[in-house]
């Protein structure tokens, strides 16, 4: 599709989803706070420097594009996910393992939880024994969806993975996230809830509103008008979904920050910390001008079957942040250790992102920089924000690494705690 077609189109300004097509095939969808805007990108000037080249090849091939109006960010993240389900659209999933993906999941219990879980996580999950009764995506930005996910929960509150143990579950009560489940009515309730969840991302908000009011109507003729008006909030709630944190994601997905520029140098720099290969992470930041953007700054798990093989954290992270094609691409990739690492690092970047640079930065055995490994040039110009952007990558995996190693043990101390109070009971 040229330019000129697309001038003689008339997209809205609002939120919704876009469908590049070559002919009949869906070849990629996505998501947008402004149609208009986020279509218009595609043919900005600075494409091939901000973009992949899987984007270039798909803007190239498509001959025309569809588009479908949401009534927020939130709906259109949702219909998204439903329309990569539906057509699998190959500049969507190439290259990349439907593992990677982050979906929501309703769990078959009694009271069922309502999780966000990478593919691979949920097959290790449900090879444990984890009964499931709703999945939803797969989702690609991860950022977008926890922050819908959050809205959902103020709407209808629920129980997830972080609420399981005692302490945990009386505080999101107390804050209005977790409902009480003493009780059989409670569960219907609870139960409501859940439907509500599922028809939601089903992309059903109508139906959903159907059911609340039906529900307020019924309440309001028992003389029951507390509860009446409680429902009433949340229709007007779901009729004025307030996604102001989705909108930010969604303009943070282009890898563009409001204060940053696009004709900025964008430098990113990765780095990694585990103990003795357990509990590894791995952690990109990013510099735009010489400055931080700390909002831009991503933190990976690594998969415990990498242990401690520096190589294959690398590759793995590396691998992880190419399929985010939506995220602006660098100018300058930083990464720890001598050449073998660079030409890891190159031969994912040749791949993914030619145009892209890559250097290493060398450390002694202090760990300190004692030499930068990469294009003589680009190291002279930017030895500076190199360096700057290795040290914070560093300060933050150490500090990403600390809490995960805190949270493990306090986990652990609390089920040795409690087996002690069973053997003491």
């Amino acid at each position: 599709m040229t330019l000129a077609e697309w001038n003689k189109l008339i997209m809205p300004d609002g939120p919704g989803v876009y469908l590049w097509k070559q002919g009949s095939s869906v070849l990629y969808v996505g998501k947008a706070t402004s149609l208009r805007d986020r279509v218009r990108s595609y043919f900005s000037d600075d494409l091939i420097q901000t973009r992949g080249p899987r984007i270039i090849d798909m803007v190239t091939k498509a001959d025309s594009i569809e588009w479908r109006e949401t009534d927020s960010v939130l709906e259109a993240l949702i219909f998204e996910a439903n329309l990569i389900k539906e057509y699998t659209p190959f500049y969507n999933v190439k290259e990349k393992d439907d593992r990677s993906f982050n979906y929501v999941v309703i769990t078959d219990e009694a009271f069922p939880r309502v999780v966000v879980m990478r593919g691979r996580v949920l097959d290790i999950e449900i090879g444990k024994g984890l009964k499931v009764k709703n999945i939803f995506g797969p989702f690609t930005n991860g950022g977008a969806l926890r922050e819908a996910i959050r809205i959902m929960r103020r709407m209808f509150p629920f129980l997830d993975a972080t609420v399981l143990a005692r302490d945990a579950r009386e505080f999101y009560k107390q804050i209005g996230l977790t409902p009480e489940t003493a009780t059989e009515s409670a569960r219907t309730e609870y139960l409501e809830n859940i439907r509500h969840i599922r028809l939601f991302f089903e992309g059903k908000k109508g139906e959903v509103i159907r059911l609340l009011t039906e529900r307020m109507h019924e309440h309001a003729q028992a003389l029951e008008f507390e509860r009446a008006h409680e429902i009433k909030k949340r229709i007007f709630a779901l009729e004025h979904i307030r996604d102001v944190s989705l909108v930010k994601e969604d303009i943070q997905s282009l890898g563009v920050q409001v204060d940053e520029k696009v004709d900025s140098v964008r430098i990113e720099a990765y780095d990694t910390a585990h103990i003795s290969g357990t509990e590894g992470v791995s952690v990109m930041v990013v510099l735009s001008g010489g400055e931080p953007l700390k909002s831009q700054y991503r933190k990976f798990k690594l998969d415990a079957s990498i242990g401690n093989n520096d190589i294959e954290s690398l590759r793995s992270v590396l691998m992880r942040r190419f399929s985010h094609d939506e995220w602006r691409l660098p100018k300058i990739i930083v990464i720890d250790g001598g050449e073998t690492q660079r030409n890891v690092a190159m031969d994912i970047v040749r791949e993914y992102a030619p145009r892209v640079l890559v250097v290493s930065v060398v450390k002694d055995k202090k760990h300190k920089p004692k030499g930068i490994v990469g294009d003589s040039g680009v190291v002279a110009e930017f030895k500076k924000d190199i360096l700057l952007a290795n040290a914070e990558a560093h300060r933050f995996a150490l500090a990403y690494h600390r809490k995960r190693r805190y949270m493990s043990v306090s986990v652990l101390r609390k089920k040795v705690q409690k087996k002690k109070l069973s053997k003491d009971k």
